[in-house]
């Protein structure tokens, strides 16, 4: 765990910009990241300097060719986080953007008629361009239901809806709201038990700073992240496509290679900003393992950020020091349940007779920077069933210590206690 070794938390906290105040306010402890992540310091750096270069890709130039490199390196450390050699990566305008390019470009290269799959755990950014791409190609769109108790839903729970002709699945890596990790892999290889030739794309934008994306060992065909929750920053979205998604017809322009997906000049700043993300992995994982390829390290590092996040959520949960977590506070309800295993850099939670805007007011207030889930568009599909108009999420990532989750628990019983 990062925290077990000495100076490690306090290196890694150093490399990210107001890891403990925030510009605006001051001191504050931030429990936010699940709607946008800390930048490391050397993101800001680049943005700044790619910024400031006036010259274009593709000229006879010597800082055309710099920008030509950074992009090639960019594109091999995308490569390198997904471990996806043998596919095609790719950045659009966000995360958002790139799943509904996966899945659209997935739904009108399959086979005609069948069905698409997806599962009521999924965010709007994969369910809309589902039912949207569902009815431009006359297909049922198909929901699984997760399970409200757990917050996650279940591999077997596919079985029901997957047939033969299934032709698109999309599957979130991890939910936004509860927190609770899906078996990626084991969905995906029930799908190509039942279906071979479906395409299979994935939502990773939660999932993707808090442990390894490897769309080989999944065998996926598509998947999205979200760099601004991963320590990058905003503007941009990164995806990843298989070979067989890749060489099907898709908006490109004319005279294009087969397998390009991108569509103009995109900026170099988002390639150069993605390959610091992965120097910071790489830095980690050497730190905690003795791994010495790139893969290994960043593999070292992504346990690593697991085992601390866990930490992190037990004490949530549970309580620290003289502190009783949220799990035992009276009036307190988790969303998903109390289980530690398979949480992934959430825990959300609703105060029995408290709106939520409180709660994150009055947290605010003592210095703890949470946010308020509302039972809208993007968040319905969890506190509908649930009967719940809103919860408040709170959003650990690794570089978030054991004293910050103290002052939020310290803050809760205050609260609670009156």
């Amino acid at each position: 765990m990062i925290a077990d070794t000495p100076g490690l938390m306090q290196a890694v906290r150093d490399r990210f910009a107001h890891v403990d105040a925030c510009p605006f306010t001051g001191p504050r402890v931030f429990f936010e990241n699940a709607g946008g992540a800390l930048h490391l310091k050397s993101v800001v750096e680049t943005s700044a300097f790619y910024a400031s270069i006036p010259d274009n890709q593709g000229r006879d130039n010597a800082a055309s060719t710099a920008l030509v490199e950074t992009i090639a390196r960019g594109k091999a450390d995308m490569a390198l986080f997904f471990n996806g050699a043998a596919g095609r990566v790719f950045v659009g305008e966000s995360g958002t953007e790139v799943l509904f390019r996966l899945i659209r470009t997935a739904a009108l290269a399959a086979a005609p008629g069948g069905t698409m799959v997806g599962s009521t755990l999924e965010h709007p950014a994969s369910n809309s361009a589902m039912a949207r791409y569902a009815d431009v190609t006359g297909r049922s769109h198909l929901r699984v239901a997760h399970d409200d108790a757990t917050g996650v839903v279940g591999v077997e729970a596919y079985r029901a809806l997957l047939t033969p002709d299934t032709r698109v699945v999309s599957i979130v890596h991890t939910s936004p709201v509860t927190g609770m990790a899906v078996d990626v892999a084991a969905v995906a290889a029930l799908v190509r038990e039942i279906a071979p030739e479906a395409f299979i794309i994935v939502d990773g934008i939660q999932h993707a700073s808090h442990g390894a994306v490897d769309v080989a060992g999944i065998g996926a065909d598509g998947y999205a992240v979200s760099p601004y929750k991963m320590f990058s920053r905003h503007g941009y979205g990164v995806g990843w496509a298989s070979e067989r998604l890749s060489l099907t017809m898709k908006d490109q322009l004319v005279g294009s290679a087969a397998d390009a997906w991108e569509l103009g000049t995109r900026d170099t700043g988002a390639y150069a900003t993605f390959s610091d993300v992965i120097a910071y992995f790489d830095w980690l994982g050497g730190e905690v393992s003795d791994a010495t390829d790139p893969r290994s390290r960043l593999e070292a590092a992504a346990g690593a950020i697991k085992l601390q996040e866990q930490a992190l959520a037990r004490a949530l949960i549970e309580g620290t020091g003289n502190l009783p977590g949220l799990g035992e506070l009276p009036g307190v309800t988790l969303i998903g349940g109390d289980r530690i295993e398979g949480r992934e850099g959430v825990v959300s939670f609703v105060l029995e007779g408290a709106a939520s805007a409180d709660v994150v007011a009055h947290l605010n207030a003592a210095g703890v920077r949470v946010h308020m889930r509302k039972n809208d568009n993007y968040s319905g599909n969890v506190l509908d069933p649930l009967g719940l108009d809103s919860c408040v999420r709170v959003s650990p990532s690794h570089y978030n210590t054991l004293g910050e989750v103290a002052q939020l628990l310290a803050a809760m019983k205050a609260l609670v206690d009156g």
